[in-house]
C-alpha cells in the first residue's frame, strides 16, 4: 500500500461529539456486519470445530454410559460434568475460542487489510470498540452457552429422559445448570474483553494470549492476592462443585458470587476503557503484515 494511502487510513474521527441515539445506531450498524463475519467468514471454522468437542464427547458418554452398577445416581454425573466443565469447556473451549473470536475482531481486519475502511467513516473510534465487542460478544455467547445447555442436557440422558428432564428443571439439577450457563457467560465478557485488547495492541497476539492461559493455568499455585488478578479465580468461585486443586495448591478463599460477578463486570469494563484509548492513537502499517 502506498504511504499516501496509509496516511489517509490513519486519518481521526470527527472532532464533535455524537448524539448517543447516533452511537447507538453506529454501534448496531457495526454489530450487524461483524457478527455477520464472526458466523459465516472463514476463521469462523475453527470455532464450530471448537465448540462440537464437548457435544461430540458427551454425545459418547450417552451412548455408552459408565458402569455404575445399575445405579442411576445424579451425584455421579454432577461430579463427572464438574470435571469435564471447568477442564474442557472453562479452560480449553471457551478460553481458546474466545481468543480466537477476539483477537480477530482488529487483528483479522489488519491481516484482511479492510481496517482502514472504518478509520476512514464518520465514526468515533470507541464506538467501533464497543460495536465490535458486542459482535464478539453476541457470537460467543450464543456458541459457547448453547454448547453448555447441549452438553448438560446429553450428560443426563443415561438417567433416562423422564429422569434427566425432571433433574435439569428442579431442584439442584435446575440450580447448577443455571450457574454452569452463567458461568459460561461471564468468561465470555471477561476474556473477550481482554483477548479484544491483545489483538488490538499487539501484532503477533499469539504469544501474549499463550502469557495469559499461562497465568490462568497456574493460578492455584499463586498466593492469595495474585489470585484475584485472573478470571478464572472468580470462575472458580462461581461454580456449584468446586474442584480439587491438587497438594501443591495454595488454598484461598473463593470470592462470593456478589463480589466475584461486580469484579468480572468491572475489570471488563475498564480493559474496554483502556482498548478505547489505545485505538485513538493506532496507526495502519498494512507493510509489515
Amino acid at each position: 500500500m502506498s504511504s499516501r494511502t496509509e496516511e489517509a487510513a490513519t486519518v481521526t474521527e470527527p472532532a464533535e461529539n455524537l448524539p448517543w441515539a447516533l452511537w447507538a445506531r453506529q454501534v448496531l450498524a457495526i454489530l450487524k456486519l461483524e457478527v455477520k463475519k464472526n458466523f459465516w467468514g472463514r476463521r469462523a471454522i475453527l470455532i464450530y470445530l471448537l465448540a462440537l468437542l464437548p457435544v461430540l464427547l458427551f454425545t459418547a458418554i450417552a451412548l455408552i454410559p459408565p458402569d455404575m452398577g445399575g445405579r442411576n445416581d445424579p451425584a455421579f454425573f454432577n461430579m463427572m460434568f464438574a470435571n469435564i466443565y471447568e477442564i474442557l469447556i472453562l479452560r480449553t473451549v471457551v478460553f481458546f475460542g474466545c481468543a480466537w473470536i477476539f483477537m480477530n475482531l482488529f487483528r483479522g481486519e489488519v491481516v484482511d487489510r479492510s481496517l482502514h475502511y472504518y478509520f476512514l467513516s464518520a465514526l468515533r473510534r470507541e464506538v467501533l470498540v464497543v460495536g465490535k465487542y458486542l459482535s464478539g460478544l453476541l457470537t460467543s455467547l450464543t456458541l459457547f452457552v448453547s454448547m453448555t445447555f447441549v452438553s448438560l442436557v446429553l450428560l443426563y440422558l443415561p438417567l433416562g429422559y423422564s429422569t434427566s428432564m425432571q433433574h435439569l428443571t428442579a431442584g439442584h439439577g435446575l440450580r447448577y445448570a443455571m450457574i454452569y450457563l452463567a458461568v459460561t457467560a461471564l468468561a465470555c465478557v471477561g476474556y473477550g474483553a481482554v483477548f479484544l485488547l491483545i489483538g488490538l495492541l499487539f501484532r503477533n497476539p499469539v504469544i501474549p494470549a499463550l502469557a495469559v492461559y499461562g497465568w490462568e493455568f497456574i493460578n492455584f499455585l499463586l498466593p492469595p492476592v495474585l489470585k484475584k488478578l485472573s478470571v478464572i479465580h472468580y470462575l472458580q468461585s462461581l461454580l456449584p462443585l468446586p474442584l480439587s486443586e491438587g497438594p501443591f495448591a495454595i488454598v484461598a478463599e473463593p470470592s462470593p458470587a456478589w463480589v466475584a460477578i461486580p469484579t468480572l463486570l468491572l475489570m471488563a469494563t475498564l480493559v474496554l476503557v483502556f482498548a478505547s484509548l489505545q485505538i485513538r492513537r493506532m496507526e495502519i502499517r498494512y507493510g509489515g503484515e
